[in-house]
């Protein structure tokens, strides 16, 4: 069943959209994402009610995962007054419930799982990429986004779109979604996110270096074809605005003037904090409540250095904890090399660009690969489920 899967996914994609951003100014209190998990946990108790699969499973990460979550929840009580708690715990809470519920979904049948929802991502890629460019258009900083969301955000999901396309082609050996590559590449360049182009490429280049001794002719050909055609079809099909958006922001202000958006003095103002909270940090949200509330930055551009400065040297352990007892339970792909590798690569891509924007709740993507790529290689495969297929295009 696929119902709780299309909710969860869908909540997590829509972010914090309120019934303000679709017009209805009068019902801005309403937060669909509360309406999308409550639903999705009622479909997702029904058609899975709770019958834990066979064997030891080391779920340790999740654990303290969680704890890492209501560490953040509870240093709310040591928040600076202009602290905004209710907006970020609420967000927090929501995170919680979001990632185990998504869990408890990949643990049913993490082969269906693991394709429906490079499936929906693939199409929403899609979505977003045409709203952005033919109806959304630019915005005050000739950025592309889509639906009311930031540039960076949108950046995400055309990424995502992309390891959405080679995840199917892998999975399926059918190559048509190779073709829409280039749509989501143009997209994301006409975010003019930095920082997401960053991670992308980090991660391709890991998992092209991963791979080179097991590539086949065929594949790199194929590659190249695709990077050919890619590069090509974004230079003619391109709008205009993309070569304007392309010279100033990655040429002019990165390359010739070397300008961050300011996210270096951010930055830098987040290790101060927790030079000074070291132990337990200035608490949640004590980011903007002592520093963004007087600057106009909202939080610090940097998941890591938030965590740092608002749950100090404890946030940090329980984080790291958690992101350490993964890394042992997804190295090597465990029951599902290839299912867990495509879940792995889409959450470090995540991961890597919150180092760049984001907040604690933008973080939810990473979280919940993996969640998948944890359920990949941990569920037992059954008798009813036909072993993994090979890599396609290598050997």
């Amino acid at each position: 069943m696929k119902a709780p899967g299309l909710l969860l996914i869908l909540v997590a994609i829509g972010g914090r959209y309120t019934l303000d951003r679709a017009g209805f100014l009068e019902l801005a209190w309403v937060d669909l994402r509360v309406i999308g998990l409550v639903m999705a946990l009622v479909v997702l108790t029904l058609a899975y009610p709770a019958r834990p699969f066979a064997g030891n499973v080391p779920e340790g990460w999740l654990v303290a995962a969680v704890l890492f979550f209501v560490f953040q929840i509870a240093s709310a009580l040591w928040a600076p007054p202009a602290a905004r708690i209710g907006p970020q715990v609420l967000d927090l809470v929501l995170l919680i419930i979001l990632v185990l519920a998504f869990y408890r979904y990949a643990t049913s049948d993490p082969e269906t799982v693991v394709r429906f929802t490079f499936q929906l991502l693939f199409v929403t890629a899609i979505v977003y990429a045409l709203a952005a460019i033919f109806i959304s258009g630019p915005g005050e900083q000739g950025r592309y986004s889509a639906f009311g969301g930031g540039p960076n955000v949108f950046a995400r999901i055309e990424v995502l779109g992309v390891i959405a396309a080679i995840a199917l082609f892998m999975l399926t050996g059918k190559k048509w979604p190779l073709l829409v590559i280039p749509l989501f590449l143009l997209a994301t360049v006409l975010s003019g996110s930095r920082g997401t182009l960053v991670a992308g490429g980090a991660v391709a280049g890991v998992a092209l270096l991963k791979l080179r001794r097991r590539l086949s002719a065929a594949a790199v050909g194929a590659a190249g074809a695709v990077a050919v055609i890619a590069v090509g079809v974004i230079w003619v099909l391109a709008p205009p605005e993309f070569t304007d958006l392309f010279q100033e922001r990655f040429v002019e202000q990165t390359v010739q003037e070397q300008y961050l958006s300011g996210r270096t003095d951010i930055w830098m103002a987040a290790l101060r904090m927790f030079a000074d909270h070291p132990l337990g940090g200035s608490g949640l949200d004590g980011f903007y409540g002592l520093i963004g509330v007087n600057q106009a930055v909202e939080y610090p551009h940097n998941y890591l250095l938030a965590v740092a400065a608002e749950g100090g040297l404890a946030g940090l352990a329980l984080m790291t904890a958690s992101i350490v007892l993964w890394t042992r339970i997804v190295r090597g792909g465990g029951n599902r090399p290839q299912l867990t590798g495509l879940a792995v690569a889409a959450a470090v891509f995540v991961a890597l660009s919150s180092l760049f924007s984001g907040d604690y709740y933008d973080s939810r993507l990473a979280w919940m690969f993996a969640a998948m790529a944890a359920a990949a290689a941990l569920v037992p495969l059954s008798s009813h489920h036909a072993a993994p297929r090979p890599l396609v295009g290598v050997r």
